[in-house]
């Protein structure tokens, strides 16, 4: 019997083992069709149909061959690697969480929010240039130039670049041991100190090698070195040097002295020795014993010396305490100072030395200290500050590192030299680059300690919600942002921090998608919409429902929300405008006494416009602003004279993708986007609505634009308005509820009839209300009106980003004005997203790739119609792995938020692109620390700087040419025969070949205009 049981667990063991085989084929098969098709769309020619593998359906089908135990975020990471990288190796034990080449310890230092240096990811770098049994006595980080400058005992200067990869490098023969270096700001040279020896080379020669200056011979052993970054004079440093008898030096060297201007371009010796009373030097004895570093230390103004006295151990002062006798300000410290280092966010000094006590002073205070930090058990010999956390790195001569925190005086972290040798010198050289997030210490080898938070951001998988993002609004009164995913899970979280504040799940309901939400513009009331129709209106702060519009009675698909605006909100009044899948669009109100939301108004759904101008007036029944304060009812005009013929007018479709509003002083504006690349203007101030379409030159008739518009903004220049997130700066001003916004319109439709304004734009009529409350009762009067009424500042303009990756600018008279191609060296994306600044100077445009591009625009807006005035891109970016479905651009932080569908919202720095972080993220945000350059785990490159102004995408024509042969016979002909009279066209006759066909034009980014910042 027990033998049975045991067939019967083989063959079920063996059946689930086939099956797991075959799943993992079929998985494969998965990845190698998802692979051809990023491949194919990289290239551009794959068609989009119904079996395109997304991230949703990648998942799907992947949990359907491995059952549920799978983790959505292990197959979400393995979806973006293979996206990022489609060569990347995987491996099918990655959907599982198993990576290859990963360790245990890397997940659970991930995990520990105390690790400030991640040890186990340090790097390792062999110094090639040192020699045998040599050792690294100096490290100095250059920031503006983003390199670092070592020196070795025996002699060895070298440079790395950022990548630490050897820029020049020289050896010094003949010299006694190197002790010190540092790099002159002026002379851009690099100066060393050794015993009664001073080295100054210029690095930047070709032959570097022969361009070295050494003054000798000094008065004393000179120990360290450091230069004085405040020199006014372009040609001069200050030098200052520590030496063995407790001397400090102030040397000056300008270029003059070392005849590089006199002998450019002539070979000199090796090595060139100049005597040191030819040279400004300046020394004071400040200290009983040796002085160990000398720094200089800008933001105090003054520099910093210490030694092992235990009586004069550490001095800050000016340095024309150098020139004369006056007293030194010094602290005391027993057994004397190692090592000093200073914080200019905390405002402090800290010290250590042999009592392996860490000491901070105040720089105003040198009575006592203000904190005292105990840990370490051997004798302190180096010292560096991070000023971006605040926290100390100190290192003692048995080389165990401690980190502490400044202002909660605790010990963070500690962590040993694991390459420590017995027998090794004590000496260590240590220095953190703040620009990087990195610890660089040396000795025989070069060791770089990346900080756990720059690993974090770079590793780990941004993610704000586990489905892909749909919504993202900004709050601009709160400073917070909402974010909705496909799941219809509301968070709200604060810029600031990246904190979550709340979240609500289920808000229409349960399996209700929320598909829109606005924000009205003082930020008290959030509106949302969803997939059934249904519209609620929610208090933002607490959020608690407030209102909502009931669900239809026949729910269908064409009842689906797409974009929603905030028109007004009060405390009895609110007014949204709402776009539906089917295409019509809507005004719903509430008051204090209906219950509910309703409908108040309705846009009409087609419009026939003729060909060869496509605009059609419209009749405004003005009455009826009594019912919805915002818009009157409108009807479009049928003239009589004009043919009706199809092939003269069209219907441009009705399938709406977004919208924007515009009402200020002078315009009510709408403006619609269609899947057919139909944009449809509505102006209810000129009573008239026009498809925006180009013009062809021969027949001159409309033709609409061959991509689908997926964005269309109004852009208002600084001038003429303090523009509003979404549309509308201040609504309640223009558009009141006590009826004056009617008597407004009366007024000025009265002076249109009264001053008969000459147009040549269109001519139409327009309905007025009179005295008369019904529409039958109107009267009809035809005037001439011009379509743009010019306000003070700037008319405004209408730009839309289609499928095809253009970006198009329009007048509101409806003229092309210009189009935009953003630089790329891959084929044309499809934009997704717009957005601009308050003041309407950039332009922000998001794409299916989940790329960002920034356009600069003031100038163009100021006159359009200038060639001088051109829109510059200034910088484009790769944001995320795949479609960004909204961006928004905050002033204050001067800071980019980006969503996509993978599901992230993101925060980049404006200027450069830089990324700052993600909602969701375990840490703070740092909105005002933009030095570090990190990426997101799936964002491959850095962001792209366009330095010179082009026009980015430049046209290269190729001229198919056909040889002419009869004018070729000419060549085998006989010199003589060769003669021309002199009335021949000589450059007619040289023309062997003609063009049969028109030009080629083909389109390419100038590759000289880019800079990558790395």
């Amino acid at each position: 019997m027990s033998e049975k049981k045991k067939c019967v667990k083989q063959s079920r063991s063996a059946l689930a083992l086939l099956d797991f085989k075959n799943a993992l084929k079929q998985f494969q098969e998965l990845v190698e069709k998802m692979v051809t098709q990023k491949t194919k769309k990289r290239l551009g020619l794959y068609i989009k149909d119904d079996d395109e593998i997304d991230c949703d359906t990648f998942y799907t089908t992947t949990q359907t061959l491995f059952g549920p135990e799978i983790k959505d975020h292990n197959v979400k990471t393995f979806f973006r690697k293979v996206c990022h990288n489609l060569d990347a190796e995987t491996e099918w034990c990655e959907i599982f969480g198993y990576f290859k080449g990963e360790t245990d310890a890397m997940s659970s230092q991930l995990n520990d929010e105390n690790m400030v240096f991640l040890v186990s990811e340090k790097q390792q770098i062999t110094h090639s240039v040192v020699k045998r049994q040599d050792v690294i006595k100096a490290i100095v980080k250059v920031p503006h130039l983003d390199f670092t400058v070592t020196s070795s005992q025996k002699g060895v200067l070298t440079i790395f670049n950022n990548q630490m990869n050897v820029l020049a490098a020289i050896s010094l023969e003949n010299t006694a041991w190197i002790t010190g270096c540092d790099f002159l700001p002026q002379l851009k040279c690099i100066v060393a100190v050794a015993e009664r020896t001073v080295i100054v080379w210029d690095y930047k020669v070709k032959d570097s090698q022969n361009n070295c200056f050494i003054i000798k011979p000094m008065a004393n052993g000179l120990l360290c070195v450091c230069a004085v970054t405040t020199s006014d004079h372009q040609a001069k440093d200050n030098i200052l040097m520590g030496d063995d008898k407790g001397y400090v030096h102030l040397l000056t060297v300008t270029s003059d002295q070392f005849g590089w201007k006199r002998c450019k371009g002539k070979k000199t010796p090796q090595h060139q020795v100049l005597d040191s009373k030819l040279f400004n030097i300046v020394k004071r004895k400040l200290h009983d014993d040796w002085v160990v570093k000398v720094k200089y230390i800008s933001d105090l103004n003054c520099f910093g010396s210490c030694s092992s006295d235990s009586i004069h151990s550490f001095v800050l002062d000016g340095i024309k305490r150098l020139e004369d006798n006056l007293p030194v300000k010094e602290f005391s410290v027993p057994r004397g100072v190692n090592a000093f280092a200073y914080c200019g966010k905390a405002n402090v000094i800290v010290t250590g030395g042999h009592d392996k006590f860490i000491r901070l002073w105040h720089p105003a205070s040198i009575s006592r200290p203000t904190g005292k930090l105990s840990g370490h058990q051997h004798s302190i010999v180096e010292i560096v500050t991070n000023e971006k956390d605040q926290h100390i790195i100190s290192l003692s001569s048995a080389k165990i590192f401690r980190v502490w925190d400044i202002q909660t005086l605790s010990l963070l972290q500690v962590f040993p030299d694991n390459q420590r040798s017995p027998g090794e010198m004590e000496a260590f050289a240590m220095v953190f680059d703040n620009d990087h997030g990195t610890l660089i210490t040396g000795s025989t080898v070069i060791d770089i300690y990346p900080l756990t938070q720059m690993i974090q951001d770079s590793r780990q998988v941004p993610q704000t919600h586990e489905k892909s993002i749909t919504v993202l609004v900004y709050n601009k009164a709160f400073h917070q942002i909402l974010t909705i995913c496909s799941e219809s899970i509301l968070k709200v979280w604060d810029l600031e921090t990246g904190y979550q504040i709340y979240q609500i799940e289920d808000a229409h309901g349960m399996n209700t998608e929320v598909t829109c939400a606005a924000v009205e513009i003082n930020g008290v009331y959030l509106a949302t919409g969803a997939c059934d129709g249904t519209v609620k209106i929610w208090e933002f702060e607490s959020g608690q429902e407030v209102k909502a519009l009931p669900l239809a009675q026949s729910s269908k698909d064409e009842y689906r929300l797409l974009k929603i605006v905030y028109l007004k909100a009060t405390e009895s009044q609110h007014a949204l405008l709402v776009l539906e899948q089917s295409g019509k669009m809507k005004i719903i109100q509430g008051n204090s006494v209906q219950t509910n939301l309703y409908v108040t108004w309705v846009l009409p759904e087609a419009v026939s416009f003729p060909r060869k101008n496509p605009l059609v007036c419209l009749s405004l029944k003005l009455d009826t602003l009594q019912t919805n304060d915002f818009f009157p009812d409108i009807q479009p005009l049928s003239d009589s004279s004009s043919p009706t013929n199809d092939t003269e007018n069209f219907v441009p479709s009705v399938e709406m993708k977004c919208f924007d509003v515009l009402k200020l002083e002078g315009y009510s504006l709408i403006a619609t986007g269609s899947a057919n690349g139909a944009i449809i203007l509505w102006d209810f101030e000129a009573a008239s609505v026009r498809c925006l379409c180009k013009i062809n030159e021969e027949s001159q008739a409309s033709v609409l634009q061959a991509s689908a518009v997926n964005a269309i903004l109004f852009l208002v220049h600084s001038t003429s308005s303090s523009r509003k997130i979404s549309f509308l700066p201040s609504v309640s001003a223009i558009v009141r509820s006590d009826g004056s916004a009617i008597k407004e319109h009366k007024s000025s439709s009265s002076n249109i009839h009264k001053e008969n304004i000459k147009s040549d734009e269109m001519n139409t009529q327009v309905t007025t209300a009179g005295d008369t409350t019904g529409y039958e009762n109107t009267e009809c009067l035809k005037v001439n009106v011009q379509l743009f009424k010019p306000v003070a500042g700037y008319p405004p303009l209408l730009a839309s980003a289609h499928e095809n990756g253009c970006i198009c600018l329009w007048s509101i008279q409806g003229n092309l004005l210009k189009e935009l191609l953003p630089f790329s060296k891959y084929p044309s994306v499809p934009l997704t997203a717009l957005c601009t600044d308050s003041s309407t100077k950039i332009l922000l445009a998001g794409s299916k790739e989940g790329h960002i591009m920034r356009w600069s625009i003031a100038s163009f807006l100021e006159d359009p119609q200038s060639s001088k005035n051109q829109i510059k891109e200034e910088l484009c970016w790769s944001a995320h792995s795949a479609e960004i479905v909204d961006l928004f651009h905050e002033e204050e932080k001067n800071v980019v938020v980006t969503a996509s569908i993978d599901g992230s919202v993101r925060v980049w720095q404006a200027m450069n692109g830089y990324y700052l972080g993600y909602f969701g993220q375990p840490r703070k945000f740092e909105l005002s620390n933009i030095s570090w350059l990190i990426l997101p785990y799936d964002v491959p490159n850095f962001p792209t700087i366009i330095k010179e102004e082009s026009t980015h995408m430049e046209k290269k024509s190729e001229y198919p040419l056909m040889l002419d042969s009869d004018r070729r016979t000419s060549l085998t002909r006989s010199p003589s025969v060769l003669e021309k009279p002199e009335h021949m066209d000589i450059g007619q006759d040289l023309k062997f070949f003609k063009a049969p066909a028109s030009p080629k034009v083909s389109f390419f980014p100038p590759a000289s205009t880019v800079v990558l910042q790395a």
